[in-house]
């Protein structure tokens, strides 16, 4: 368990929005719950009840940009440190774990069952029995596409106009304007600027 410093006492929230080890407490499950009943309750909701849901939305994320399409089911771990931008289209089975900041760029293209991740355990055993974790933020830029079934890993940053292809795992940050794919995910071109 880490160590406390002298002063008024921290909460685990406060630790995991400082990017410190934390553990799920009872308000962090509270905050939880909620972004899943949102979250349900969105994916519940007909696709033309577009102010419905764009409300949904609204109430469980961070931010939310101009003319964004969240096809469900979608599933946050909190939901309000998600920042989608304008223009964001994201196709059915978004993941994303937002202990840290996770934030979407304008005109960015979800495929499919992307996972957007930002915890991490500690490979120690007996840290991971006592519910220690660490988040790390993820940043995907503006004009990116991430195809179907991509995943990207705590800490990492996606640049401008990147192109990820379907499956692949981001295990380190991405410059802008590539494209990459695999496992992990590799740049395999330079992409011609527009």
């Amino acid at each position: 368990m880490p160590a406390e410093t002298l002063g008024p006492p921290r909460t685990m929230r406060d630790r995991m929005l400082a990017g410190e080890p934390y553990a799920l407490d009872r308000d962090l499950t509270t905050r939880a719950d909620r972004a899943a009943d949102l979250a349900a309750t969105h994916a519940a909701t007909p696709a033309s009840a577009r102010d419905t849901r764009r409300s949904l939305l609204e109430d469980l994320l961070g931010q939310v940009g101009t003319d964004v399409e969240v096809r469900g089911p979608l599933r946050v771990g909190l939901g309000e440190q998600l920042r989608l931008g304008d223009r964001v289209e994201v196709a059915g089975g978004l993941v994303v774990e937002d202990a840290a900041p996770v934030s979407v760029g304008d005109d960015v293209r979800i495929g499919h069952d992307v996972r957007l991740l930002t915890v991490t355990l500690p490979l120690d055993a007996g840290q991971r029995r006592d519910g220690w974790r660490v988040a790390r933020p993820v940043t995907i830029g503006p004009d990116v596409w991430l195809g179907d079934g991509v995943t990207v890993l705590p800490g990492v940053t996606v640049g401008a106009g990147t192109v990820v292809g379907a499956g692949s795992v981001v295990t380190r940050d991405l410059p802008a304007g590539v494209l990459a794919v695999g496992n992990p995910a590799a740049v395999i071109r330079q992409l011609v600027a527009e």
